[in-house]
């Protein structure tokens, strides 16, 4: 029941993707160039940092990270309960602009932090691939994973009430640090000192 209203969520436009940016209801293609109109107030046709209004909250440390297994457009397979290091899980959308905003600052961190933090990009976009790929072909993310989750597994672990951009902490045991739902300007020092801060005392 939480995987279908969670499909509803991303393909009908409901209310509910308060910070999403928001689904439409129309085609991914139409709702990706929609969505990048107006984010936070900002004119029409210029993402900024304005719509990253996420905060950070502990109120599920210690919650498991949910056994999904994730493939790529290349068919590569991740299982997420067996990483075994520090990730950075995020669920996005093509279509969703905090999430488009916050692309090149995941991309940033993902470079600074390699060797202490994975980070995960994963999208729910319906289209899997055939949104994604594109997506990654006209911005530049070299840092960045492509995982698919077309059909919302990973999601709907979270519940069906759950909002886009979603991005979640995991220490090396795979244990929920702390969460963000919403955007979040991960190119900042609270950021930073948050991601850096919270594993360390997973490992006192």
């Amino acid at each position: 029941m939480l995987k279908g209203s969670f499909r509803f969520l991303l393909a009908a436009g409901s209310a509910a993707c308060l910070l999403a940016g928001c689904d439409t209801g129309e085609p991914e293609a139409t709702q990706a160039a929609a969505g990048e109109l107006v984010i936070g107030g900002a004119d029409a046709g210029t993402p900024s940092t304005a719509s990253l209004t996420g905060v950070i909250n502990r109120h599920l440390a210690g919650e498991p990270i949910p056994e999904i297994t994730l493939t790529d457009p290349k068919g590569n397979r991740l299982a997420l309960a067996e990483v075994g290091e520090p990730v950075l899980l995020n669920l996005w959308a093509t279509w969703c602009a905090p999430c488009v905003v916050e692309m090149p600052l995941l991309d940033e961190l993902a470079a600074d932090m390699a060797g202490e933090l994975q980070v995960v990009t994963v999208s729910e976009d319906l289209q899997g691939a055939v949104a994604v790929v594109p997506f990654f072909e006209e911005r530049d993310l070299p840092n960045l994973p492509q995982w698919l989750d077309p059909n919302n597994a990973l999601a709907a672990s979270y519940g069906g009430g759950a909002v886009l951009p979603l991005t979640v902490l995991y220490d090396a045991q795979g244990k929920e640090v702390w969460r963000v739902m919403g955007g979040y300007d991960w190119a900042s020092e609270d950021a930073r000192a948050a991601i850096e801060e919270g594993l360390a005392e997973r490992t006192e």
